[in-house]
């Protein structure tokens, strides 16, 4: 009847329902199927029929096609267009009600005129439809409900509920425009540890343990020894859990132990070929070894399992900068900034890289300026700030500007004289013979290098390395100002 209503209202024109609201219909509605499910029972026939909003709220009705898991003589009930393709021959299950749920969801987004015909067990291509092209997350998040084989779908209705969640997030964030300024738990990844440009592995974020695993005491027992020696242990275990081989990828990336890596990683995936936080390792090690191709494979196929986590596309984003991938870099990282408070250090730090690159200074700096004071990263995003206004700014203003930061960034004195003596030369060779003007200040050629005089027998005085001493007094030699006595 929704549907029904915008079409007449825009003149008999299909008129999908906004992306927002479809998530949020079949959020609500999901609990009802995991209800139904842990039952023991499967609704086998869902569609848009069978949802009647009362109120603020919404209700499964219609359960005359609902059956038990076990019973394979009753009939099944389906509908052309939302009925997965395996169940004529193998029998309706959990994965048939997710095909139906995403299907559900399918119809409610987008017109889809062929849904149940070319397209009665395929999702269309994303350019065809323009709620698909503008939300990647959304069409993966389809793409993994509705696939072909029940192996590739999500486990459980919950499963898919959350990575609904995260998608809705997405859109909504998306849907504002500006940065993101509340976080919200992942019960799948810690947060980023992002504190600076210098991108590792490490700064990703982590795996959460399961605190279900049988091993979990005893892998919290070795925790905080040395990675190296927590290896062996998790090489003799008392039982060999999943939980204890993440544990194992884990030392084996801290100890740079890539032969271990490789073999867990190898082990889990053959026990179960839709292990995704094995293939999360396996990405982590291809980010270690400086492999990037493998990287950006791995987070994208991690990515493709779980669209409404933002991990994998933080993850994703670094192998697309890494492999040259820029433009796809700089979307995904927008969308981490976009959407989670706990990712926006880590992505301006990724937009303010790939603008500087392109000696995009104005967005560089507005990139860094998403790094909020309260961020132990803040600091660095300060120091980035000056070094881009000197090497890509164009004018004494930028040099100024780059000295005002620096009156407010508390830099230790090295770093900050080291600093002031790159803004002083950048600004010595503008002002040739004459005069430059440094925000408020006006500086002479002989002021500039009396100011880099200074500077460099100071950070001598700091240098507690005899050649760099050396040096920086035959600078302070050659650029001070000589006179006859």
């Amino acid at each position: 009847q929704l549907l029904k209503q915008r079409m007449e209202t825009n003149g008999g024109t299909y008129d999908p329902l906004p992306v927002d609201q479809a998530l949020a219909f079949l959020i609500e509605i999901l609990p009802a199927f995991s209800y139904l499910h842990e039952l023991g029972l499967l609704y086998c026939d869902f569609k848009p029929d069978n949802v009647i909003q009362v109120g603020d709220s919404l209700k499964l009705i219609d359960l005359g096609g609902v059956r038990r898991a076990s019973d394979d003589e009753s009939p099944i009930y389906g509908t052309v267009g939302y009925q997965a393709p395996e169940v004529a021959l193998a029998g309706a299950t959990v994965a048939s009600d997710i095909f139906t749920i995403g299907r559900t969801l399918m119809v409610l987004c987008a017109e889809v005129p062929e849904y149940q015909g070319d397209y009665e067990f395929t999702v269309p291509p994303a350019e065809q439809l323009p709620a698909f092209a503008q939300y990647d997350s959304l069409y993966r998040l389809l793409l993994k409900c509705c696939a072909r084989d029940p192996g590739d779908r999500f486990d459980s209705a919950e499963d898919l509920r959350l990575q609904m969640l995260g998608v809705l997030r997405e859109v909504v964030s998306a849907r504002g425009g500006g940065t993101a300024t509340t976080s919200a738990s992942s019960p799948l990844f810690e947060a980023p540890t992002v504190s600076s440009d210098r991108f590792d592995w490490r700064q990703l974020p982590q795996l959460r343990p399961d605190p279900s695993d049988p091993m979990a005491g005893w892998l919290d027992s070795l925790s905080l020894s040395d990675p190296v020696e927590r290896l062996g242990d998790l090489q003799r275990p008392p039982t060999v859990t999943t939980g204890v081989l993440l544990a194992r990828c884990l030392a084996a990336l801290e100890s740079a132990n890539q032969r271990v890596l490789d073999a867990t990683v190898h082990t889990m995936l053959s026990d179960d070929p839709w292990e995704w936080r094995a293939v999360w390792m396996a990405g982590l090690g291809a980010l270690l070894r400086g492999d990037n191709a493998t990287a950006l494979s791995s987070f994208n196929a991690v990515y493709g399992q779980l669209p409404g986590e933002l991990a994998p596309k933080l993850a994703l984003a670094v192998a697309c900068e890494l492999a040259g991938q820029s433009e796809v870099a700089e979307s995904l990282y927008r969308i981490c900034a976009a959407t989670d408070a706990n990712y926006v250090t880590p992505a301006g730090f990724g937009l303010a890289r790939l603008r500087a690159a392109r000696g995009d200074l104005t967005g560089a700096l507005g990139a860094l300026e998403l790094v909020p004071q309260t961020s132990r990263g803040y600091l660095e995003s300060q120091k980035l700030t000056v070094e881009h206004l000197i090497a890509l700014g164009k004018d004494p203003a930028h040099l100024g500007e780059a000295l005002k930061v620096l009156q407010h960034a508390r830099l230790d004195e090295h770093s900050q004289l080291g600093y002031e003596s790159a803004i002083y030369e950048r600004a010595l060779s503008l002002a040739g013979r004459g005069s430059v003007q440094l925000g408020s200040v006006t500086f002479t050629e002989g002021s500039l290098r009396d100011r880099l005089e200074t500077g460099y027998r100071r950070l001598a005085q700091l240098s507690a390395d005899p050649n760099e001493r050396a040096e920086l007094v035959d600078r302070a030699n050659t650029i001070r100002v000589w006179s006859l006595l």
